[in-house]
């Protein structure tokens, strides 16, 4: 401390050198002397100015106790020990780098300077830097925390992991438009795969709302059919990745309806999207191997497949061939006993009409002889082969009698064997005067 800052806690101004004060009765003010009245801000300013330029940065270990996160951001905590206690603060910049709050009772370091807050007089450390004592501070804790729920929940779980088409049409890719990772990932591709479709969603890819951004980009991509997706960035330290840490990403990336493939950082690196994502690749360069494949592979790939399918197919027609061949005689079988079943029917047939007609005609013939014998008893042929005649007229109609007999009249007589010419005549006179029939 300089004596510029000594005399700002003097009641007075200095005495000269060499120079004594006169006695002064007790209880009296050296009329020398003349106090000075101080106001509490300058106390307060002379205080803040005493802590912060006597003591530089220096680190604190401690337990933390009623750790707060305000909305404007601020973060508030009591450090302790078994014999004291100190109040401090994080500013919302430092702070929104945590990558959790602190819980209570866990032992921290802190590092920062030592003020005053003038308003309440009230003594504080200001932190810059928080990290607990075990190894991997607060980000490994962090991680850590979110692995175990997200594995509870099962989407770490390696049985629900999808693997990349094996020829993908159209990849999407989540990075940095500005990035090293990107440039590896258009060049990977367009070497191995030119063919294939390329949609790119830029984002940032570290920083306070990185991660919100990169789970926006995935939703959007996997939603404009993709058939794979990429998530990567180059590699930095666990704050510069630890966007790919938090839980949005992950949720984002669970949630993708085609696989995703991360190529987060270096080899070394891992984070919750590799954890989550369908596959891990080393670096963002093997995750475009991952993605697409080699055009040799292709080539040696359609190659192999052109031979299946042409042995396939000479396979098929063979047995096609031969299920034909089997079909054919099952047919030709098939109609040999139809026509010799059909033939059998026709004869069987022919036989039953013969049957048949033989019975019918002999049935009709019978009826027929019957018939002709009643018509024969009663046909005037027979009466007249009992020695009966008939006498018509040359017109055939029948002479009944006497009054259809004119004298002199020609008629016939139907006798049993044909016709009779006759006249006619008168009677005799000695006969009765009936008229009298001659030949």
């Amino acid at each position: 401390m300089n004596n510029r800052n000594l005399d700002l806690f003097l009641d007075g101004p200095p005495v000269g050198a060499g120079e004594h004060p006169p006695p002064t009765p007790p209880g009296a003010v050296h009329p020398a002397v003349r106090p000075r009245i101080w106001t509490v801000a300058q106390v307060n300013r002379a205080v803040r100015l005493l802590l912060e330029q006597t003591l530089s940065r220096l680190w604190v270990a401690g337990e933390v106790a009623n750790f707060s996160r305000r909305r404007s951001g601020h973060c508030y905590f009591t450090l302790k020990d078994d014999a004291a206690q100190l109040r401090c603060v994080m500013f919302r910049r430092e702070a929104a780098r945590l990558p959790m709050d602190p819980e209570e009772g866990m032992t921290l370091r802190v590092f920062g300077r030592l003020t005053l807050y003038e308003a309440r007089g009230g003594y504080q450390m200001v932190v810059s830097r928080l990290a607990t004592e075990s190894d991997g501070g607060m980000w490994k804790l962090a991680l850590e925390r979110l692995r175990k729920r997200l594995e509870a929940e099962g989407l770490t779980d390696p049985a629900r992991k999808r693997s990349p088409p094996r020829f993908p049409r159209t990849v999407g890719v989540v990075s940095s438009l500005e990035s090293a990772a990107l440039r590896d990932i258009l060049s990977v591709i367009g070497r191995r795969a030119p063919w294939v479709r390329l949609v790119v969603r830029g984002t940032r890819v570290q920083g306070e709302g990185a991660s919100l951004e990169i789970a926006a980009a995935i939703s959007i991509l996997a939603s404009r059919g993709v058939d794979v997706l990429i998530v990567a960035r180059g590699g930095g330290s666990v704050e510069d990745l630890w966007s790919f840490n938090e839980e949005p990403v992950a949720r984002a990336v669970a949630a993708s309806p085609v696989p995703v493939i991360s190529g987060v950082g270096h080899e070394t690196d891992v984070t919750i999207c590799d954890l989550v994502a369908d596959l891990r690749a080393a670096t963002p360069s093997a995750a475009a191997e991952a993605a697409v494949p080699e055009l040799e592979a292709v080539e040696s790939t359609l190659e192999r497949l052109a031979q299946r399918l042409g042995s396939a197919l000479s396979a098929r027609a063979r047995s096609r061939r031969r299920r034909l061949d089997r079909a054919h005689v099952a047919l030709l079988r098939r109609l040999h006993r139809l026509e010799a079943a059909s033939r059998d029917r026709l004869e069987r047939g022919r036989v039953g009409m013969t049957v048949g007609v033989r019975r019918q005609l002999r049935h009709n013939a019978d009826r027929l002889a019957a018939a002709a014998a009643a018509m024969e008893a009663l046909s005037p042929l027979s009466t007249l082969a009992r020695g009966y005649a008939v006498p018509l007229d040359l017109e055939g109609r029948l002479l009944r009698t006497i009054r259809d007999f004119a004298l002199g009249q020609d008629f016939k007589l139907r006798v049993v064997d044909g016709n009779v010419s006759c006249t006619v005549t008168p009677p005799p006179a000695r006969e009765a005067p009936e008229a009298a029939v001659g030949a």
